[in-house]
């Protein structure tokens, strides 16, 4: 069966792949793909391949296993308007949608400032998360999405407003090739000259990034020969520590640990020279962040070559408008729709899978071009990107009445709903935190 052809169908494979048995209400049918993103997601997957192959060793990236591993792997199910996760809730407002992200400590004790923002009072503090999303759930809906998103942006509450145009249509195409989506969601600038023949096989890869878009990107470029180093705050290591442990092994087993800490003047010279000497930089912290540091890129000296990814929310002329997987897919348009016409999150924080693999194509496309970039790479734009992809026209297509399977009526085809299956086992264990310090800094003084 061919991988692009009109023999293949986008829905029948988001059956077949896990994402479809996680988005839907979780009282009713589960829902079919609100776009075609698994057929653009296959054809990145694709490109990645091919340029892995020119410029290191070829990475075949499994889509099924980049959306839904990490649910197979917990055992998550669909929420409807609650997040496979469980920590982003749609929330109705006086004129849409909008989607607020309550995953940390500071995000729901920052509620009552929310409400008080909305005009609806304080309540008290909220005592969990579920009293925190009952207090909220009423004030939201006095407001307008705009109103509420902006309002927790201003206190660092990741929210979006779901755009109002209509969710795709299943099969908007009669094509037999998946028509070019807004193509690529990254913007590039130069920070350095181009190094020809550059290489990702021994190229140093020093991820700063957390929790799961980044490390995706760079367990991508690992598979692809690189070396990569993972770099935390001693006084902040990587929240999916905490998380499940075989999907932190399955992100980072492999890599090197360098813990420091970045506020002393010892941890700013390793950083400093850990950067200066990286072929590739991958961070998704705030723009202010590093600069604080006197390490943005483009305040110092890049080596030739050296390609930088910085994953924003909405970009890096937007600093302050923070994001997570499943708010950005909303803020970017990529959801399902109810058999009421409600919408419903998309898989499980679909924009960060998206979002890691899109960044690894972008730096082995920058690689293969001579690098000296930087990448600004949006989770909006990418999920927006992916809800506004094309694909053959198959018509139309029928859930059984149990909801178990599809069937795809032009290939005469039927498809069972399949649960999320978990990815291939990683090697080894991920590295304990800072296990790798004092050797790094030792090659760090040599070189």
């Amino acid at each position: 069966m061919s991988a692009s052809g009109v023999d293949r169908c986008h829905v029948l494979d988001w059956a077949a792949c896990g994402a479809m048995a996680l988005t839907g209400p979780p009282d009713g049918a589960a829902v079919t793909s609100p776009a075609p993103a698994l057929s653009l997601l296959r054809r990145v997957a694709g490109q990645l391949a091919e340029v892995t192959r020119q410029v290191g060793r070829e990475v075949r990236a499994d889509p099924a296993e980049l959306i839904a591993g990490r649910a197979g792997l917990s055992g998550f199910t669909r929420r409807g308007q609650a997040s496979a996760g469980g920590s982003s809730r749609l929330l109705a407002t006086a004129d849409g949608w909008c989607a607020v992200t309550l995953s940390r400590a500071d995000d729901i004790a920052a509620v009552p400032a929310l409400l008080a923002i909305l005009g609806a009072g304080t309540g008290g503090e909220p005592a969990s998360a579920q009293a925190a999303w009952a207090m909220l759930g009423p004030a939201a809906g006095q407001r307008t999405a705009r109103e509420l998103a902006d309002g927790a942006q201003l206190l660092g509450i990741p929210a979006a407003t779901l755009p109002r145009q209509a969710p795709a249509p299943a099969c908007p195409a009669a094509s037999s090739r998946p028509q070019e989506p807004p193509w690529p969601p990254w913007r590039a600038a130069s920070i350095a000259a181009r190094s020809p023949g550059a290489s990702l096989r021994g190229a140093v890869v020093a991820d700063l990034s957390s929790m799961w878009a980044g490390p995706l990107c760079a367990r991508l470029l690992g598979l692809a020969g690189a070396r990569v180093i993972k770099v935390e705050s001693a006084d902040r290591l990587d929240g999916a520590r905490s998380a499940d442990q075989r999907f932190y092994d399955w992100l980072h087993a492999g890599h090197e640990s360098l813990v420091i800490p970045f506020r002393t003047g010892r941890g700013r010279s390793v950083l400093a020279r850990l950067l200066s000497v990286a072929d590739v930089v991958i961070e998704a912290s705030r723009p202010r962040a590093l600069a604080q540091l006197g390490l943005a890129p483009g305040s110092f000296w890049h080596r030739e070559g050296q390609v930088w990814l910085s994953i924003t929310g909405y970009g890096r002329d937007h600093p302050e408008r923070v994001a997570f997987g499943d708010d950005a897919a909303v803020a970017g348009g990529l959801v399902g729709q109810a058999a009421d016409g409600k919408p419903v999150f998309c898989a499980d924080a679909i924009a960060d899978p998206l979002t890691g693999i899109t960044g690894a194509l972008a730096i082995a496309r920058s690689v293969a071009a001579g690098g000296g970039e930087l990448l600004d790479l949006p989770m909006r734009a990418v999920a927006a990107s992916f809800a506004a992809a094309t694909a053959p026209d198959h018509g139309q297509h029928d859930l059984s009445p149990d909801g178990s399977s599809v069937t795809c009526r032009a290939l005469g085809r039927r498809q069972a709903v399949l649960p999320p299956r978990p990815p291939t086992p990683a090697p080894g264990r991920a590295a304990a935190p800072g296990a790798d310090t004092e050797a790094i800094s030792a090659w760090l003084e040599s070189v």
